[in-house]
């Protein structure tokens, strides 16, 4: 799949918004990728989870695991892409943790699917919860990069799309000092 596809998804179904933004993790963005508007059509997540997949024929993936919530409909898409099981992780006090009943099994080979990187926190924290859990990790993939290839999430990764959007922290943020308020798009509290 063509990058510049995924990105005129993403504008055609405005899901890429412009603006002042809150990021989950905290930091600031004049741009906001809302994965849940483009993945609501079901034929959008099944042509990326497709897309996803197709780089990891042949892997022998056992599961794919993503983080909730952004990486659910994208994940499970995936996992049904490479007919393997789907998990999630999910935060308890803080922390990223299996819950449900999921377990791995000592070496189970798994994919750690995203929608977006911006930091790779999300995706690390999987990763970390996961390899705590027995799960060998075999790579990480999203939709698309936000850090222009920059996040170590601590596997090898792969993306659908790149883009170069700065995270900024408040204190250094331009839009700030301007006075425009920022608004918070996204699923997770601070």
């Amino acid at each position: 799949m063509q990058a510049e596809r995924v990105i005129e998804t993403f504008k055609t179904s405005g899901a890429l918004l412009e603006g002042h933004f809150i990021l989950s993790s905290g930091l600031h963005s004049a741009a906001y990728l809302q994965c849940a508007i483009a993945l609501q059509a079901p034929s959008v997540a099944g042509e990326f989870g497709r897309a996803i997949a197709a780089q990891f024929a042949g892997a022998q993936i056992e599961t794919v695991a993503s983080p909730a919530i952004g990486g659910l409909i994208i994940g499970y898409e995936v996992a049904r892409q490479l007919g393997a099981r789907f998990i999630w992780t999910e935060r308890e006090a803080g922390e990223m943790t299996l819950r449900r009943g999921f377990t791995l099994r000592q070496g189970e080979r798994v994919l750690v699917v995203e929608d977006v990187i911006t930091t790779g926190g999300s995706t690390r924290d999987t990763i970390e919860a996961l390899r705590r859990h027995g799960g060998e990790i075999i790579a990480a993939a999203s939709i698309i990069d936000r850090s222009g290839g920059k996040a170590d999430v601590g596997a090898p990764r792969v993306s659908l799309a790149t883009l170069n959007v700065p995270a900024i922290d408040p204190a250094d943020c331009e839009l700030c000092k301007f006075g425009q308020p920022a608004i918070k798009p996204g699923s997770r509290k601070q």
